[in-house]
């Protein structure tokens, strides 16, 4: 008799507690928020500051030592078609990822692009350092190096052709007539042929159809090489004393 009494007893009170939170509901009725804007308006914490303070010294340290020396000012923006340091930043990622590409597949690179946006500051004449390299490419991007036909290849020219941008090159070279159609388009000094097919190395980014480079989607083959642009810089800066860089004819107009 106890424990039936217990059990209606422990019922009851279940069933009053549910009644009395009848008034809870599972989402909020309204929501108030207000920027909070983070400048030096805000007072620093000497505390948090003493403590990261030696962090921030090695970080500085490490990203203001010397790598290598650029003996002018390098810009994207000095060249029509191409560009010294445009041709450099292809140049470097052909000559670092080559090897590794090769070393994994027994292949070659045949031919690197890279756009122009994704350059995103100049170097300066003098000291060059990983500060720079994190200047030119701030973002995770990864070098990829993707298979795809030669038809591929003539909508990738066909897409700068369109462009009439400095977008790095390198590996292939182009000319085009004074209406921007293309005259000649070789890799490893022949043509282009639309039955074979050619390795690009390009970012993942663009693999995926950033800046409308949609010709590098659903390639024959994708390999991924796990190598940042951005480390790939650093290791071409550690491996050089000055940078050399110049506008060529790799992509030219005949007028």
């Amino acid at each position: 008799m106890t424990i039936r009494f217990y059990s209606f007893l422990l019922l009851f009170l279940s069933l009053v507690a549910c009644k009395n939170n009848s008034h809870i509901t599972s989402s909020p009725s309204s929501i108030n928020g207000k920027r909070i804007p983070i400048n030096n308006t805000i007072p620093s914490d000497p505390e948090i500051e003493a403590f990261i303070k030696p962090f921030a010294i090695h970080l500085n340290n490490t990203l203001d030592s010397t790598l290598a020396y650029s003996p002018t000012n390098l810009s994207k923006n000095e060249g029509k078609l191409n560009s010294a340091l445009g041709n450099m930043m292809a140049d470097l990622v052909m000559e670092q990822a080559d090897p590794i590409f090769g070393a994994r597949t027994n292949s070659k690179i045949d031919m690197v692009l890279l756009n122009q946006g994704g350059i995103r500051s100049g170097i300066g004449k003098g000291a060059v350092t990983t500060r720079t390299a994190y200047q030119l490419m701030p973002f995770e991007n990864e070098i990829v190096v993707v298979e795809i036909t030669g038809s591929k290849i003539f909508e990738m020219i066909s897409y700068l052709e369109k462009a009439q941008t400095a977008h790095p090159i390198s590996g292939l070279k182009l000319k085009v007539d004074k209406d921007f159609k293309t005259i000649s388009a070789t890799t490893r000094g022949e043509s282009i042929k639309a039955e074979e097919t050619y390795f690009v190395a390009t970012s993942d980014y663009l693999q995926q159809g950033g800046d409308n480079m949609v010709f590098f989607k659903d390639p024959v083959n994708l390999y991924k090489i796990d190598y940042k642009l951005r480390n790939a810089i650093i290791d071409h800066f550690k491996k050089v004393d000055t940078l050399k860089a110049s506008i060529d004819n790799r992509f030219i107009q005949i007028l």
